[in-house]
């Protein structure tokens, strides 16, 4: 069998030569050479890999696997970027959509047991009335009941002290009793239907009482679904305003300035004097939730005055955060992407500026409530004005790579009372709202 041992001959110079030769005694250190043994049916090889060699292959090794989780992470983070925004206004819309059932379905509710309370009522004021006649007729009877005993007394002291009483006069008594006892018995009938009457009107009166319970005891329910939801949705808001460290008492009552209008014709109010006092309740329980809805309208919109959305709903990537860069502060966020990509307004505001700017290019700078401003940069194309109001979501330029760039990208920075902040603090604040 043949073997054959492959070597390089390469003629270089000594010094040249020398160097591999230090750099593999340097790497014996840590790596004997390997061989690799190549054997066929005719001959066999024999490869050598020397320690520098088996070096390079593990740095090559590292850097394939290193770029493979880096390229990874940022597909993975731009496919959640991409979806979090519709799968929370999804979860958003469908929050809102059964809470408006549930409040539709309390309403029908409180109607029904207003209307079994009419009911009930109505039927009381029957069961009292059939009592009273029922009284009444049984006062009557009692009267004539001795009324006709007084009359069968006299009767009979009558026929016993005249003994010899004409026929007629026989005739006439009868005839008069004869009529008593026809009045008795009308108004024992009418005494019977009376109390018969009273019965129906009670079980009539229990069987509303009973439905009306029944209702009470849905609209509790419901309330405290109602009650529940509102309660789970406040949270987030809450969270995040804390999260970012702003006065929000102060936002919150910027937002009663602007949103206290009144009007609409009075009336005079009625008070019912005989109502039900779990209905009574409910009412309250009604308008304590009015008010739970009112402060989640007041947060809502204090969260759309404030910058706390994604700038670019687009797929892109995160190529330079905020902080420390190149011994300079970078004051934003890159975010890099086609050329053309919309850029959205994150909250509700009022252009301040829109045209160049030295090292920003093309840029947009938008004022927010709180003093907060956001600034974007390096854009291809403006799209708003001066003075122009903007909402959150709207477009209001596309990206580019105007001014100091190095590609299309966004440079996005949010400032509070003129200081740079980290944009991602806001971002991430509003990410279980949002």
């Amino acid at each position: 069998m043949q073997v054959t041992i492959l070597h390089k001959n390469v003629n270089r110079c000594p010094g040249i030569v020398a160097l591999p030769n230090r750099l593999n005694a340097i790497a014996q250190r840590v790596l004997s050479e390997k061989r690799v043994y190549l054997k066929s049916d005719t001959d066999a090889r024999v490869i050598r890999l020397a320690p520098l060699t088996q070096l390079g292959l593990i740095a090559g090794s590292a850097i394939l696997v290193g770029w493979a989780v880096v390229s990874g992470a940022l597909l993975a983070y731009d496919r959640i970027g991409g979806s979090s925004g519709e799968q929370a206004a999804q979860a958003q819309s469908v929050y809102e959509s059964r809470l408006a059932v549930l409040a539709e379905e309390r309403d029908i509710r409180a109607t029904e047991a207003r209307n079994a309370q009419d009911r009930f009522s109505a039927a009381l004021d029957e069961v009292a009335k059939y009592q009273a006649e029922l009284l009444a007729t049984q006062k009557e009877n009692q009267e004539l009941q001795a009324g006709l005993e007084a009359v069968q007394a006299k009767l009979g002291a009558a026929i016993a002290e005249r003994p010899d009483t004409s026929h007629a006069a026989s005739a006439e008594t009868d005839l008069a009793l004869t009529a008593l006892n026809d009045q008795l018995r009308s108004t024992a009938e009418a005494r019977d239907a009376a109390a018969e009457a009273a019965r129906i009107a009670r079980a009539e009166a229990a069987a509303a009482k009973t439905e009306q319970e029944q209702l009470i005891a849905r609209n509790d329910e419901l309330f405290g679904q109602i009650e529940d939801a509102v309660s789970a949705s406040v949270v987030p808001f809450q969270e995040m305003f804390d999260n970012i460290g702003l006065d929000t008492d102060a936002l919150l009552a910027s937002i009663d300035e602007g949103y206290a209008g009144q009007g609409g014709p009075l009336t005079e109010a009625t008070v019912s004097t005989s109502g039900n006092a779990a209905i009574n309740e409910s009412e309250a329980r009604a308008g304590d939730i009015i008010v739970s809805l009112d402060q989640v309208n007041r947060y809502r919109i204090a969260a759309n005055k404030l910058p706390l959305d994604m700038p670019v709903k687009s797929a892109f990537r995160l190529t330079s955060g905020f902080g420390p860069r190149w011994g300079r502060m970078h004051k934003g966020l890159d975010m890099a992407g086609p050329t053309g990509t919309p850029v959205l307004a994150p909250g509700d505001g009022v252009v301040t500026f829109a045209g160049r700017q030295n090292g920003y290019g093309n840029i947009i700078k938008i004022e927010h409530a709180l003093g907060t401003e956001t600034r974007y940069a390096h854009l291809s194309k403006i799209r708003v004005k001066v003075g122009q109001k903007v909402s959150r979501g709207a477009q209001i330029g596309d990206m580019g790579n105007t001014g100091r760039s190095t590609g299309p990208h966004l440079h996005y920075e949010v400032r509070v009372d003129g200081k740079a902040v980290n944009p991602m603090s806001f971002i991430k604040a509003a990410q279980n709202v949002f």
